[in-house]
């Protein structure tokens, strides 16, 4: 079950609202966990029983670190295996052994396994928790119902943002919902909404079409510049779109989750790029990886093998393929040349041409990222870079129909940048006629959506397979 579908919409969401505020507080938690877990199994049934099993392995050993002080880092390393070993058997296995096949030329068998969906998240979620346990910065959950319920938190359980235990640890044990904060979760979530559905799907059409073409390799520039674009936009709008609702839905229950976006197109360096991105997960990996080998207090040499191991991880986890892991690397060595130098001439330079560098250099990025196949992205780059023509009348007489969708890339590039939320926080605040003007916009996008919604069934969602 996703966000942007009917049923979770109009079926699930006011059967969960109706039976969980109508419930004593002590029971919303129970509740809780119950909806989550409910909806964790709607698309794969048998998974849930990870999801029960991460719940009480994490609960347990993390009451065993809190306890047995003598021997906790014995049971956060336990903890840190299991966790990790069933990412590793669910999503790594194979890709471990087409390597091994490959370098020792073996013949193993890979295995025939489906991937828990949103296991990279919750996974990461029960490790910075169990972490924080040892580490004394917060305290071991001792109620199982209130562990269970943070672990499957349905508004963030399938595609982040990562929640850290430390962020919500009070709103877990004792949270409140006034019709401000409903109201102001239900217009984030129509807004997440909205760029999902109305943009990220519309433009994710054009991506589609042009990156799923036998004939990629052979386009000219034009048409794989316009097949950038769209994936650009349609990356950052599915992904920040269900973020923006996973936001939302928390505020309707009463948590406060931290943004996980901050217009990251708008950026004048990869530095900046990399604040604004997917900020839950980098900053995981600084606080649990990048500090603990040092950060930069140590020797630059040590410091350039942390910055390469954290970034090789930050691909690794978006994928089990080479392409990913060239993707969080390629941003490392661009992380260091401007740590190291770059930035102070970046600086002088007038802010289009840094919007720019960082803008073509992201884009690039997304090249690297959406192919697997690592001479594609080669074939493809070199022929965007050294502007290879095509026949791109031809291209668009086979493809007329994808003229429809410019006017959804108009709309991404737009609202790629902050000028719109801007007006819609100053229309919010504002008392009188403005406030009801934006109200009533936020309808607009809601039907909006929900139409096309009912009228089309092209419904991806990139994040899952994460």
């Amino acid at each position: 079950m996703v966000f942007s579908s009917l049923v979770f919409i109009f079926v699930f969401l006011p059967l969960f609202f109706l039976i969980y505020f109508i419930s004593k507080d002590k029971l919303k938690n129970s509740i809780l966990l119950i909806a989550s877990l409910f909806f964790y199994s709607w698309g794969e049934p048998k998974y849930v029983f990870l999801m029960i099993f991460s719940i009480l392995i994490n609960y347990i050993l993390a009451r065993l670190i809190e306890k047995d002080k003598k021997r906790s880092k014995l049971f956060l390393i336990i903890a840190i295996i299991i966790n990790f070993g069933l990412l590793f058997g669910f999503k790594y296995i194979n890709f471990a052994v087409e390597n091994l096949n490959l370098i020792l030329m073996l013949d193993i068998n890979t295995v025939d396994i489906l991937l828990p969906i949103g296991i990279s998240f919750y996974t990461f979620q029960a490790v910075s928790y169990v972490i924080d346990v040892y580490r004394g910065k917060v305290a071991a959950q001792k109620n199982i119902i209130t562990m269970g319920a943070y672990i499957a938190l349905f508004p963030q359980l399938i595609a982040g943002p990562i929640v850290r235990y430390s962020t919500i640890e009070k709103q877990l044990a004792d949270r409140k919902v006034t019709l401000e904060k409903f109201a102001d979760g239900a217009r984030r979530f129509i807004i997440g909404l909205g760029k999902k559905v109305i943009i990220a799907n519309n433009v994710a059409i054009i991506a589609d079409t042009i990156f799923n073409s036998s004939s990629l390799g052979e386009y000219g520039a034009l048409i794989l510049i316009i097949g950038v674009l769209a994936y650009t936009f349609q990356i950052y709008f599915d992904f920040s779109g269900y973020s923006d609702m996973a936001i939302g839905l928390g505020k309707m229950l009463g948590f406060d989750f931290l943004e996980n976006f901050n217009y990251p197109y708008i950026s004048k360096s990869i530095t900046d790029f990399w604040r604004r991105w997917h900020i839950s997960l980098s900053s995981w990996f600084r606080d649990y990886v990048y500090i603990p080998l040092g950060g930069n207090r140590v020797s630059k040499w040590k410091w350039i093998r942390n910055i390469l191991i954290v970034w090789a991880c930050t691909g690794l986890w978006h994928g089990a393929s080479w392409n990913f892991v060239l993707w969080g690397l390629y941003f490392a060595v661009i992380l260091l040349l401007e740590k190291l130098f770059l930035n102070k001439y970046l600086e002088k330079l007038p802010s289009l041409i840094r919007w720019l560098y960082a803008f073509v250099l992201i884009c690039v990025g997304w090249v690297i990222f959406r192919i697997e196949n690592v001479n594609e992205i080669f074939a493809v780059l070199g022929n965007i870079f050294t502007l290879k023509s095509s026949d791109f009348i031809s291209f668009l007489a086979n493809n007329y129909d994808l003229l429809n969708y410019i006017p959804y890339m108009l709309i991404a590039a737009i609202g790629s940048a902050p000028f719109i939320n801007n007006l819609y926080k100053k229309m919010s605040n504002e008392k009188g006629i403005l406030s009801y003007v934006y109200d009533l916009w936020i309808v607009i996008i809601f039907l909006v959506s929900i139409a096309f919604l009912l009228q089309s069934t092209y419904n991806p969602f990139i994040y899952f397979r994460f």
